[in-house]
């Protein structure tokens, strides 16, 4: 199975909060649902981090949305998906769903070793 995206394990979560979030992604919102609906304890300069890779691989393109009085003026940079961000989450999907297809039953079944 030829790759032709390459995600690590914290930028295919970053990722998918941005699909999942579509036009209203931005650092705060997705260090929250991280942190909220996966219980997994991050900082937001790490998220930041993997933002950029992702954009620089060109998984996702950024803009600056409208600022904001909450804010003090300061505007949120949004993040969106592009089509080979879609490509590349599709191809970890598929990836990891054919690993899973090959391991056998058997070590799941009947309790903890």
């Amino acid at each position: 199975m030829e790759r032709r995206y390459y995600l690590g394990e914290f930028e295919e979560t970053v990722l998918l909060v941005v699909a999942i979030q579509h036009d209203a992604a931005y650092g705060l919102s997705i260090t929250n649902v991280i942190e909220e609906e996966l219980g997994r304890s991050v900082n937001m300069s790490s998220v930041h981090t993997a933002l950029y890779r992702l954009e620089e691989k060109g998984y996702v393109r950024s803009d600056l949305g409208g600022a904001s009085e909450k804010r003090g003026g300061r505007r949120k940079r949004i993040f969106v998906i592009t089509s080979a961000g879609k490509a590349a989450l599709l191809e970890a999907k598929t990836s990891r769903q054919y690993l899973w297809s090959r391991v056998p039953g058997f070590l799941f079944e009947g309790g903890s070793s």
